[in-house]
């Protein structure tokens, strides 16, 4: 198991650096590439939150790169500079993303409301898990393999909620991606090729929350593999 661990460090490792190498590469691309009608991306977030009844919930930019999210507490987007003011396919399929994120949570989408309800839970454990790991280390190092397995039990429990956030996440941004697709041809922001590429960008999105997943689980299995070979 020890081997196996490593190993799938290693794989998912390399597969998170290429995540975000597509996404980034993917988004640069289509940065590019305006849309027919030159409406940005907190234009096209308006529009579709109007459409779908949902005129309260305010639209705001903010610094950082790719630091589009959506707030479900204070009802707000919030839209990185290049997302907010640009014209560009990339842009305006984030901005309506993050809109689709805001109907899901107005229409109380299942696997949304269970994500919102664990993350208080996630924040608290997953900070600790690693300072857990190197106690455990440390103590088993140190002849009190007893004591170690219990830290490293609690580690483990820890990554095992880690594992779950981010289990349920892919389902949420997968959706939330549909949904903004969906908006974009029904408003008509988008047509045809633009359509297309919309996806791709959305897609390429969708990886960095799978290579989180993967890199959950070889996480947990490496903490497992500690704990098999004390």
């Amino acid at each position: 198991m020890y081997f196996i661990s490593i190993m799938l460090l290693v794989v998912s490792s390399i597969f998170a650096m290429y995540a975000q190498f597509k996404v980034k590469h993917t988004f640069a691309a289509y940065k590019n590439i305006g849309v027919k009608n030159s409406v940005t991306g907190a234009m096209a977030a308006r529009k579709v939150l109007e459409a779908n009844g949902l005129s309260g919930i305010d639209v705001q930019q903010i610094g950082g790169t790719l630091s589009d999210h959506y707030d479900p507490r204070s009802k707000v987007i919030s839209l990185s500079g290049d997302v907010y003011a640009g014209t560009s396919i990339s842009s305006v399929s984030v901005a309506a993303h993050e809109v689709g994120h805001a109907i899901q949570n107005n229409q109380r989408y299942p696997m949304l409301e269970f994500r919102n309800a664990f993350v208080p839970l996630v924040n608290l454990v997953a900070g600790a898990v690693w300072p857990l790991t190197i106690i455990a280390i440390f103590l088993m190092y140190n002849f009190q393999s007893e004591l170690g397995n219990m830290f490293l039990n609690m580690a483990a429990i820890g990554m095992t909620a880690v594992l779950i956030f981010h289990l349920v996440t892919l389902p949420v941004e997968i959706d939330a991606s549909k949904r903004a697709l969906k908006q974009l041809e029904i408003s008509g922001l988008m047509q045809g090729e633009e359509l297309a590429g919309a996806k791709r960008v959305l897609s390429a999105a969708a990886l960095t929350y799978i290579a989180a997943l993967a890199t959950s689980i070889a996480n947990l299995v490496r903490i497992l593999a500690l704990r098999d070979n004390r």
